[in-house]
C-alpha cells in the first residue's frame, strides 16, 4: 500500500491553521506518531515549503492536535499538541498552542466529543502538554459551533464568531514556576555580550529582551528581520540560554532539540508602526511593541500563549514588560503592538508571600473548520506493520 488515509479536519484557530485527529484513529503506540506527522504535514523540506503535505511552510501553519473525551474531572476533552519543523524532523510536544486552542472546542461540539443545549456552550479543556486547563466558551447555532460573527482578529481576512479562552493557572506549566529563576529579571551573557532579560513561564515559557539591546527600533516586519542573520543567531543563542537557565533542558544540545520552548520575545516601547496590511498603530493604542520568535522564525502575528505571557509578565513587578506596562490599570487589558495589528490580554496577577501567582488569563479568538474527510501519508518512511490496527 503506497499511501495510508486517516480521517482528519483541518482547521483554523486563531491566526494558525492545523491538522486535527481524534486520538482513536491513531496508533495506539505513540512513539509512531511523529513519522505519522511528518509526512502528513510534508515537514523534513529542504526548501522549507512543506508543498508534499498540509503545513505551510511557517511555524504558525505546520501544526498537529490530537483530541480525545478526558477521563479526568470537570473536564470534557483532552488536548495535545504537536509543533513540527518546516525543514527538519523535529516534532516537539513541550509546548502548548494557545491559538490552536480556539479551535478545540469547536471541534469537539461538531465531532460530538460534548452534548450540546441551548445557544451558547464552555467546553472544559485539558492541555496534556502543560498540564493545565483551558475554558473555551462560546455560541452555538443549531447545535454546531458558531461561525459567523463581527470578531476580527488581526492577521486574519473576514470576522468570525468569538470565543473566549480562559487559561487557568497558567504559571509554570513548562517549568514548574512562573519565574523559573525566582527573579524578575536576569543577565545572559552569550557570543561575547550580556543581555538583561525577563524569564517568565506563563502559558509557554518566553524569554523577553529589548529590541534596543540588538540595535533594533522593535517595529521591524518579520520579512526585515529574516534577513537579519546575525540578529537571529543571537536571539537563537539567547533562547537557548535562557532554556537551561530555566530548567527546560540541561545543556546548550539539549535545548538546541526543543525548539518549541521558550519563546523569544522583541520587546519595545509604545510607538507609531505599520502592519503587514500597511496600517498604522498609533502608539497611544499599544502599551508595548513585540516581535515573537517562534522556532526560529518571525511570527507574522502574536501567538496566544505568547500573548498569555506577555500580559501576565506585565503583571509581575520588575519585569522588562512590566517597566513599560506599569501605568496600565490592572483592571484594563494589556494592549500588545505585534505585525498584525493589536492584540489584547487579560491577566490576573497576585503577589503570595515573597512570590507571584498567576490565577487566569484570557483572549478573544475566532475559529473554521476549513475541511474534514481523510489526509493521506506516504508509507515510504513508515514502519507500515505498525499501521495496521488503526484500519488505514
Amino acid at each position: 500500500m503506497p499511501q495510508y488515509k486517516i480521517p482528519a479536519v483541518f482547521m483554523r484557530g486563531g491566526t494558525s491553521k492545523a491538522l486535527m485527529f481524534h486520538l482513536h484513529d491513531l496508533p495506539a503506540q505513540q512513539h509512531l506518531w511523529p513519522d505519522l506527522f511528518i509526512s502528513a504535514i510534508g515537514a523534513d523540506d529542504p526548501y522549507g515549503r512543506q508543498l508534499n503535505g498540509m503545513g505551510g511552510g511557517v511555524s504558525s501553519l505546520s501544526k498537529v492536535c490530537v483530541i480525545s473525551p478526558s477521563d479526568r474531572p470537570d473536564t470534557d476533552v483532552d488536548y495535545r499538541f504537536f509543533q513540527l519543523s518546516s525543514q527538519n524532523r523535529v516534532v516537539d510536544s513541550s509546548a502548548s498552542c494557545g491559538n490552536m486552542a480556539a479551535a478545540v472546542g469547536p471541534f469537539a461540539v461538531d465531532e460530538g466529543l460534548v452534548s450540546v443545549n441551548g445557544d451558547r456552550i464552555c467546553v472544559r479543556i485539558f492541555n496534556v502538554n502543560t498540564d493545565r486547563m483551558i475554558r473555551s466558551t462560546f455560541s452555538l447555532d443549531e447545535g454546531t459551533a458558531a461561525v459567523n460573527g463581527d470578531l476580527c482578529l488581526p492577521g486574519v481576512a473576514g470576522s468570525g464568531a468569538p470565543i473566549h479562552l480562559e487559561f487557568e493557572n497558567p504559571g509554570g506549566g513548562g517549568t514548574g514556576k512562573l519565574l523559573p529563576t525566582g527573579r524578575p529579571t536576569d543577565e545572559l551573557q552569550t557570543q561575547g555580550a550580556r543581555f538583561e532579560v525577563s524569564m517568565v513561564d506563563a502559558g509557554n515559557p518566553c524569554v523577553f529582551v529589548r529590541a534596543q539591546d540588538l540595535g533594533l527600533a522593535g517595529s521591524e516586519l518579520p520579512d526585515t528581520l529574516s534577513q537579519f542573520s546575525e540578529v537571529l543567531d543571537t536571539l537563537e543563542a539567547i533562547r537557548l540560554g535562557a532554556s537551561v537557565a530555566m530548567g527546560i533542558a540541561q545543556n546548550i544540545d539539549q535545548a538546541s532539540a526543543i525548539p518549541g520552548i521558550p519563546k523569544i520575545a522583541l520587546i519595545s516601547s509604545p510607538a507609531d508602526s505599520v502592519t503587514l496590511s500597511a496600517e498604522t498603530i498609533r502608539k497611544h493604542d499599544c502599551d508595548l511593541v513585540l516581535r515573537m520568535i517562534s522556532v526560529g522564525q518571525p511570527h507574522r502575528a502574536m501567538p496566544v500563549t505568547g500573548a498569555l505571557c506577555t500580559a501576565v509578565a506585565g503583571r509581575i513587578e520588575g519585569t522588562l514588560v512590566n517597566q513599560l506596562t506599569k501605568t496600565r490599570p490592572i483592571t484594563q487589558s494589556i494592549r500588545i503592538a505585534h505585525p498584525s495589528g493589536v492584540s489584547e490580554v487579560n491577566a490576573e496577577v497576585v503577589r503570595q508571600g515573597d512570590g507571584w501567582h498567576s490565577r487566569s488569563a484570557s483572549i478573544n479568538r475566532t475559529a473554521r473548520r476549513l475541511m474534514d474527510g481523510y489526509v493521506y501519508v506516504s508509507t515510504a518512511n513508515l514502519d507500515t506493520g505498525n499501521f495496521d490496527s488503526i484500519g488505514c
